[in-house]
């Protein structure tokens, strides 16, 4: 008998060089996973980050020690298969997340109804999301800004060394509403400059301006700052929300460094019971990511689900986005198909 799960690694060229705190790229490499049962195909997208110790290598690694666990079980199952993934592999979260969604893609169409069905979520309160504006150039940001005209909100990348330079090329040539992203960038008192004069600027909030491991420093600018503060490298896992509730105001969830949908799903409960806000984000994706995301949105209070936008090529039938909202569909599962058979 054949593996219920095969995958492949794919090149991503970006539309503009893609550059935060950390460095530039200008291609991506995601592992596509797809999870076959019953004359149904689940997919699923693994979309690695280096700041989470993952490649397209390790995933391809993962996947592999994790395909014998699909073998022999009945794949509509996916909470039991999902905790069996957990228990026969530790880290990992792209490389589990992509089989997770396709797991629940395939549930979806065996049963015939879209993931917001199953999880019981109204695809009408689904929330605008940002458009993601890297750091770059004056001449590139204006190129930038004129494609995101029709998102109500920016994101714009900070952390730099060039910050108000960057934000006020951007901020001189619209009025959307806009966020901050810092990547870790900062130190607690270049953070509370920053942040205090971005509050004069028209800025909602401020993702991740400290490095993770600078949790004192994060309580510290938290009882300062004028700006909500958003957890983003600090938070992997559900267990990691409690313990951000003194340095933040929100945390970020993505599927990709979650592990998947059943623990951005816990991550999200805690955070409610937690009082923090939450956001929505994602790695640089495809459609199919998207989607994933996409399903979970309406839960949540920001999101950043743009990652697809962000490539010169989407090998995936994306869900629309209009006026900033991604419109889900009643297609089962993801509700997403590949433009092209792989």
């Amino acid at each position: 008998m054949p593996s219920p799960l095969s995958f492949r690694t794919v090149e991503l060229p970006l539309r503009h060089a893609w550059t935060i705190s950390r460095g530039t790229s200008t291609v991506k490499r995601n592992v596509f996973v797809e999870v076959r049962s019953g004359g149904h195909v689940g997919y699923g997208e693994a979309a690695p980050n280096v700041r989470y110790g993952e490649s397209w290598e390790s995933v391809e690694a993962a996947l592999q020690k994790l395909a014998p666990v699909l073998e022999g079980r009945d794949l509509r199952y996916f909470r039991d298969v999902s905790e069996a993934l957990d228990a026969a592999l530790q880290d990992n979260p792209a490389a589990k997340a992509a089989v997770d969604l396709a797991l629940h893609d395939l549930a979806g169409k065996v049963m015939g109804v879209p993931l917001y069905r199953m999880l019981g979520v109204d695809p009408t309160r689904q929330p605008v999301t940002s458009m993601s504006i890297g750091i770059d150039v004056p001449e590139v940001l204006a190129v930038k800004v004129r494609e995101a005209a029709d998102f109500p909100v920016l994101k714009v990348k900070l952390g730099s060394g060039q910050d108000r330079e960057v934000f006020s090329t951007v901020r001189a040539l619209t009025s959307q509403t806009i966020r901050v992203d810092a990547n870790e960038g900062w130190t607690p008192e270049e953070a509370l400059a920053h942040i205090q004069w971005l509050s004069t600027q028209g800025v909602e909030l401020v993702e991740q301006p400290l490095p993770a491991a600078d949790v004192e420093g994060a309580k510290w600018l938290r009882a300062r700052s004028p700006l909500p503060l958003v957890a983003d490298e600090s938070l992997t896992k559900a267990s990691d929300v409690p313990k951000l509730a003194e340095g933040f105001h929100g945390i970020n969830v993505k599927l990709q460094k979650s592990g998947g949908i059943r623990e951005a799903l816990r991550i999200i409960e805690t955070a409610r019971a937690c009082g923090l806000k939450v956001m929505l984000g994602c790695m640089v994706e495809t459609g199919l990511g998207i989607a994933a995301g996409a399903h979970l949105a309406p839960l949540v209070d920001w999101v950043d689900l743009d990652g697809n936008l962000l490539l010169a090529e989407d090998p995936y039938r994306a869900h629309p986005v209009v006026g900033g909202r991604i419109q889900l569909g009643d297609g089962p599962g993801l509700g997403v198909e590949p433009r092209a058979a792989p």
